[in-house]
């Protein structure tokens, strides 16, 4: 094919040929391709995070309950299930710090933790037909949603030895981890919902289960949070910094899981716990 017809107005919009023609280092042309609104590709699908170390790591008291409360809503809800790594990782973490292990290797250890979670609880949803996929299986995440209503998967984003390592000063623990990975399936499908289950209530000004004066904040925008520059926040700081320049996962909520019916409210659009919206 000629260079004439490639780059022709019968094949390419006038943004198309730029492209093509372009570099991607330029910054106009690269603004450019953010005017179109990205495809929803599952604007029906609910991605919730079962936390690791606020519920898996309590096991079946926690997770049971929470196991049940997903299923019930199957008639109802699709979803996308991701689970976190919890404390198992930070163990993990400490003893590659100690061997001075560089963050791309930390992520590596976390992956694995994540994955043994994810696989747990399949495990305990094998008996409804819900499967487990690992991020080369996800091509075929709509079909298992169609046909089962809901998939499992961890929520370490595959980046490993390509993690970017965190700012200077910051030490050298992933900065992606599992919130993160989560998040960014919510954003990347276009999906109705992301819910963090975690074992409080949600966002408060200090952790309530080492400040008793800790405020509870039932509704904020990242840019509020960002000011109140808090010592210590609910989710990963990366999410946060992705959901000012996300396209549709502009709203998370918090929610605690060890309140029964809380996940099913959520799930119905209640307002329960902390919504952090992007503005």
């Amino acid at each position: 094919m000629s260079d004439a017809l490639l780059t022709g107005d019968a094949l390419l919009t006038d943004l198309g040929a730029r492209l093509v023609t372009g570099s991607l280092t330029d910054e106009e042309l690269l603004a450019g391709t953010g005017e179109a609104v990205p495809f929803q590709i599952l604007p029906d699908a609910n991605v919730v995070k079962i936390g690791g170390q606020s519920l898996i790591d309590r096991g079946r008291a926690a997770v049971f309950p929470v196991i049940e409360e997903l299923v019930a809503n199957l008639p109802r809800h699709r979803l996308i299930i991701g689970c976190g790594a919890g404390t198992r990782a930070r163990h993990a973490y400490s003893i590659g710090l100690d061997l001075g292990l560089p963050t791309g290797v930390l992520s590596v250890l976390g992956t694995f933790v994540s994955s043994q979670n994810a696989r747990m609880i399949h495990y305990l949803l094998a008996r409804y037909g819900i499967p487990f996929i690992e991020p080369a299986g996800f091509a075929q995440l709509p079909l298992y949603l169609e046909e089962r209503r809901a998939v499992v998967f961890f929520g370490m984003p595959p980046y490993t030895f390509w993690q970017r390592n965190p700012e200077l000063g910051a030490g050298r623990i992933p900065p992606h981890r599992t919130d993160t990975g989560v998040y960014l399936v919510s954003e990347v499908f276009g999906a109705r919902s992301m819910i963090f289950i975690k074992d409080e209530k949600g966002l408060y000004t200090a952790d309530p289960k080492k400040d008793p004066n800790a405020k509870f904040i039932p509704r904020i925008t990242v840019g509020e949070l960002k000011e109140l520059d808090l010592q210590d926040v609910v989710v990963e700081r990366a999410v946060l910094e992705l959901m000012e320049n996300a396209g549709h996962s502009r709203s998370i909520q918090i929610i605690n899981g060890l309140e029964p019916g809380n996940i099913t409210r959520a799930l119905n659009g209640e307002h329960v716990g902390t919504v952090i919206t992007s503005d």
